[in-house]
């Protein structure tokens, strides 16, 4: 087990992520597509989700690929982005056809953003332009950090981000997760410098620090007064949605089961986690490409919750500064919180 070659979500064959964003904004979108349609589904544990087209990922309903995959920030605003990526794919001849009718089926995720310190007096919605923008750039190569959905993403003491990692198995499957991470919660230790991830860690990729070594870190509260104290807001909507993906052959259920299972990626890497703020939501795909025995699914769903808390960890290490942030970042060797009073 290691990491694939480019430690992505695109390490998974015919996978492609594109990131687009606007800067004055502090918003963006991230989308993922494939060479084909793929199998998918989703599962969401935070209370206060923002969702498009995800009722026809249950196991229960008829559609049985989907096209891309859009992650984006905007709050409902934000959901257009979807809307751009289906003009997109339709110009280009993708989606599911009915006689002469071309669908292209896009499920869509965002996360809240609209209170970051960017400019949000749009006239037009930009976000149909953005994810038509972020489809057309989608590659194997991408960015992380402060771009596409990650572009205007908190968490409680630190800027969030997007992340990816990926796993190739011992059997030769490639799991992945890609994740635009916004949470209510701390992604941090109190102090901020050791990530929550840490014991997942491979190779420094977030700078191995290591675990914290202190206990009793389960303390929440000095997030709302740090947040109080920069302008941010005690309360603040918030959102961490993420994709997981393998090449192994999984049918729709079986892909609702794999997202199930990545959530306790979300709960091993952000403290706390699936609050009723948060609308947590995880999208769950399959290439299709290798053939496993039912009894794999288990260790394929526990590598997915691993590369999520990975992932998300990273998302927060590379996250870099921006003219109006709200939140240090933690390249930036942030402080420590307030002394609570």
């Amino acid at each position: 087990m290691k990491p694939g070659p480019k430690n992505l979500i695109t390490d998974i064959a015919g996978l492609r992520v594109g990131n687009a964003q606007d800067d004055s904004l502090k918003s963006g979108t991230t989308v993922l597509t494939a060479d084909k349609p793929f199998t998918a589904s989703v599962h969401v544990m935070g209370g206060a989700p923002g969702t498009r087209e995800t009722d026809l990922l249950a196991p229960d309903k008829s559609v049985t690929a989907v096209d891309a995959l859009v992650l984006s920030g905007g709050s409902a605003y934000g959901l257009d982005a979807c809307s751009g990526v289906t003009e997109a794919l339709r110009a280009a001849g993708r989606g599911y056809r009915l006689a002469d009718a071309v669908i292209p089926l896009v499920p869509g995720a965002i996360l809240f953003d609209l209170l970051n310190g960017g400019t949000k007096d749009w006239t037009d919605n930009p976000y149909r332009a953005l994810g038509r923008a972020a489809y057309e750039t989608a590659n194997r190569e991408f960015d992380l950090g402060t771009v596409g959905a990650g572009t205007g993403a908190l968490t409680a003491m630190l800027k969030g981000g997007l992340g990816s990692a990926s796993f190739v198995l011992d059997n030769g499957v490639t799991v992945g997760a890609l994740v635009a991470t916004n949470p209510m919660g701390c992604v941090t230790t109190p102090g901020q410098r050791h990530f929550w991830a840490a014991p997942f860690e491979i190779a420094g990729e977030f700078g191995g620090l290591g675990p914290d070594p202190a206990s009793g870190l389960g303390r929440i509260g000095d997030s709302a007064k740090l947040r109080a104290m920069q302008g941010c807001g005690a309360e603040r909507t918030n959102t961490t949605i993420a994709i997981v993906a393998t090449d192994a052959a999984l049918t729709k259920a079986q892909c609702h089961r794999l997202a199930i299972a990545a959530h306790d990626g979300i709960g091993r890497a952000v403290v706390p986690a699936h609050t009723p703020v948060d609308g947590d939501l995880i999208f769950a795909l399959s290439t299709d490409l290798h053939p496993v025995p039912d009894d794999a699914l288990g260790e394929i769903g526990h590598m997915a919750a691993l590369c999520l808390s990975r992932a998300i960890a990273r998302s927060v290490y590379l996250a870099r500064p921006a003219l109006g942030d709200l939140l240090p970042c933690w390249q930036d060797g942030t402080p420590t919180a307030p002394e609570k009073s």
